[in-house]
């Protein structure tokens, strides 16, 4: 008898009645019906029209909601409900038992889902985090923010043919289940046309800038800046730079040209090499003088108010210590001897 034949024997001989003194049988059931921890967490599963049991089942011990798929499968047709699964959506816990589970998908729970948008995240990435979240549809989101189907002030200075990479506000939201994808894209926007009003969007204004183009540089800065307080002298760095047609030499713009880095399984390539500073891109800012065509990500307000209100400084250059925080200069000179001192330890 196999491997494999012999786990499905023990399983089926314990989830049978069983018999006082079967105290082997009585140990494999427990170890196969029992939760898998004392874990209360609850856990969000959407049961897909279709599913099988099979399916369910692989998707219950995946998500550690039970010990054993196949005694889940087991419980189901012994029990007569093999079949009977509801599709939809079910709050589950990690401490559930199999029997538990069994009974728990008979009714498909009808619950809101909440969601939360990383600064800094770039439209690809929000529809990857769409798909894991089993909520909306991922295909439809690219494709919807890939258009001119939306209406705002805000999006009018857009080039032709841009998408809404930029205005996707990053936030936390509530996603009812009657939301579609597009009603969840309203939701971004309105996010985002609440944060540009007053102060902020009188900011861009008194730097020169349009909304598309202070877009753009807060989404440069986003990605630049890990720590809060640099966020405004980082601004006033490319500010700095813009005003004497100086390249910006953002690595960010680099990494978003390149695109998904199939060796590292990721958007943003971790390392540059020279030769990814020659890609020929509009949004190669060694290259270009400039304002790439748009932004290279979603901001989120902080970086929105450094682009309104930027520091005051005399820099044009910072490097990265290694801790998430920048160094600044003032001149190459003292640019290039930070490098060496930063990049080399």
């Amino acid at each position: 008898m196999t491997r494999r034949a012999l786990i499905r024997t023990l399983a089926a001989t314990a989830l049978t009645p069983l018999a006082v003194g079967c105290g082997f049988r009585d140990s494999i059931a427990e170890v196969l019906l029992s939760p898998e921890e004392e874990d209360y967490s609850e856990v969000v599963l959407t049961i897909l029209p279709g599913s099988t049991t099979d399916q369910i089942a692989d998707q219950l011990r995946d998500a550690g909601v039970i010990r054993s798929a196949l005694a889940f499968r087991l419980r189901a047709r012994q029990s007569g409900l093999d079949g009977s699964f509801q599709a939809g959506q079910h709050v589950l816990r990690k401490n559930m038992t199999v029997d538990e589970a069994v009974e728990a998908l008979q009714t498909a729970e009808v619950h809101e889902r909440i969601l939360t948008l990383i600064e800094g995240w770039r439209r690809e990435e929000i529809a990857a985090y769409l798909l894991s979240q089993s909520v909306l549809n991922a295909s439809e989101f690219l494709a919807l923010t890939d258009g001119d189907a939306y209406r705002r002030d805000f999006l009018a200075q857009r080039p032709e043919s841009a998408s809404l990479e930029g205005y996707l506000f990053p936030d936390t939201y509530r996603i009812e289940p009657e939301t579609t994808t597009g009603q969840f894209i309203e939701s971004l926007l309105n996010q985002f046309g609440g944060k540009i009003g007053g102060t902020v969007g009188e900011g861009f204004q008194s730097n020169g800038l349009t909304v598309h183009q202070a877009v753009t540089l807060a989404a440069i800065i986003e990605r630049e800046a890990q720590v809060a307080a640099e966020r405004p002298i980082i601004a006033s760095v490319f500010y700095n730079r813009l005003r004497i047609d100086m390249p910006l030499g953002a690595d960010p713009t680099i990494q978003y040209a390149l695109g998904y880095q199939e060796t590292e399984g990721r958007w943003w390539k971790k390392a540059l090499t020279y030769d990814d500073l020659k890609i020929v891109s509009p949004y190669n800012t060694y290259v270009h003088v400039g304002l790439p065509p748009g932004p290279i990500c979603n901001p989120g307000l902080a970086s929105l108010q450094a682009v309104a209100a930027p520091a005051v400084t005399d820099y044009y250059f910072f490097v990265a210590v290694g801790d998430g925080s920048h160094v600044f200069s003032r001149t190459f000179e003292e640019h290039n001897a930070n490098v060496r001192r930063y990049r080399s330890q």
